[in-house]
């Protein structure tokens, strides 16, 4: 990206990204430094950093960042007005876990005086009911097995870390989903369309194809500004391989200052390379193949999920070793099974509409237009939010990044 920029471009460009360094990195930076030179013999550290990290700077340093981009390569002009500016970067609804808009996106709805919708209104309040339900009655139901049982993995048997690890794909999913659709609902409720972050991703057949399903603005963030100016996939075929590995390692470090994410997103990356050397994303498949794929697919990204999640590489290795060899301890501990139970009494509504959107959508479309069908979804959504929801006020899992 460096050589597109020059002379005082290259300037703007590091001044946004200060913020984030210094915030979210400076302490990881100085850690490994200290233990790398620790291991000839050296002691030296610079002097640590106990602050706050400001919520959702990794988005809204992103989406700054995007619309300097933009300005400085004349794909839009440089705004004018300062309030409308500010407010597109710190847009309430979106600033603690995005999406990441384009500034050629939101800051014309900003100007646009806003006339209220009633059906747009409506469709705001269907969005932000299905994220409540998401987050509330699902991931933070799954939260309480996954944290139980990830946190104290060495107390219970492969097979509910197998599990938990299962359960923790599902909530990352409806917590950072749920995020999403609340924050398209509010939105709209305000008069503004916000792209929508997730395409049923559990569907993929190709973690390729996952990547154009899971957090599709920041996906789209990186591609537009890491990758393409890269050269993208108009180069050598190496070249283009080690593009893929760079914007994926931007992909890892952009959701944290550890070593965990940094190989999630190699791995995310050299499994995309494999895919491509292959030609699988340029396969089609239907019936039991398309089926295997899913599976595959979701087996691939959920055992990546396991080393995001840990708070250190140790930690991620016991666990999926446990998981390997859970064959040497076929027992199962039964702790929790009333959190089970709430956990996948919220999981049919959800997979039932995953389902429904993604290989029946013209019947959904019909089911929605029917009153009654529509008006008993409802009210089963909101007795579950109600009946089954965890309502302790906990963090939204993206909010950290």
């Amino acid at each position: 990206m460096a050589q597109y920029l020059q002379g005082g471009g290259k300037i703007v460009a590091i001044l946004v990204l200060i913020p984030l360094v210094a915030f979210k990195y400076y302490n990881f930076i100085n850690d490994s430094m200290f233990d790398f030179l620790s291991i000839i013999h050296l002691r030296f550290r610079l002097p640590g950093l106990n602050w706050a990290i400001p919520v959702g700077i990794s988005f809204f340093t992103f989406q700054a960042l995007g619309y300097f981009l933009d300005v400085y390569h004349k794909r839009i002009s440089a705004e004018k007005n300062l309030m409308d500016y500010l407010l597109f970067v710190s847009f309430f609804p979106q600033v603690a876990s995005g999406p990441i808009s384009k500034a050629s996106e939101l800051l014309p709805q900003i100007k646009k005086i806003k006339v209220f919708s009633y059906d747009k209104a409506v469709n705001g309040c269907r969005y932000f009911l299905w994220g409540l339900f998401l987050k509330i009655a699902l991931a933070d139901r799954a939260d309480v097995y996954v944290a139980k049982v990830l946190g104290n993995y060495e107390n219970f048997s492969g097979l509910n870390c197998l599990l938990a690890s299962f359960m923790y794909s599902i909530q990352i999913y409806a917590d950072f989903a749920g995020y999403s659709f609340m924050a398209i609902g509010v939105g709209k409720l305000l008069g503004f369309d916000l792209i929508n972050n997730f395409n049923h991703p559990y569907f993929s057949m190709s973690v390729t194809d996952f990547w154009r399903r899971w957090h599709i603005s920041l996906s789209r963030w990186l591609k537009d500004y890491v990758y393409i100016p890269l050269g993208g996939s108009r180069c050598s075929r190496l070249r283009n391989y080690v593009n893929i590995l760079i914007t994926f390692l931007v992909s890892g470090l952009w959701h944290g200052a550890n070593w965990t994410f940094i190989i999630w997103g190699v791995f995310h990356g050299v499994c995309q390379v494999i895919e491509k050397m292959s030609g699988l994303p340029k396969i089609e498949s239907k019936g039991f193949f398309r089926a295997t794929r899913i599976l595959v697919t979701f087996t691939i990204v959920s055992f990546a999920w396991i080393i995001f999640r840990s708070s250190s590489i140790g930690n991620a290795y016991n666990i999926v070793y446990s998981i390997l060899t859970l064959y040497k301890n076929l027992t199962v501990s039964m702790a929790g099974s009333d959190v089970l139970a709430y956990f996948f009494v919220a999981f049919v509504p959800f997979i039932a509409f995953e389902v429904l959107h993604e290989f029946y959508s013209d019947l959904y479309k019909k089911l929605k237009k029917v009153f009654l069908i529509r008006w008993t979804a409802y009210i089963v959504i909101m007795s579950l939010i109600l009946l089954i929801g965890v309502f302790d006020g906990s963090q939204f899992i993206y909010a950290n990044f």
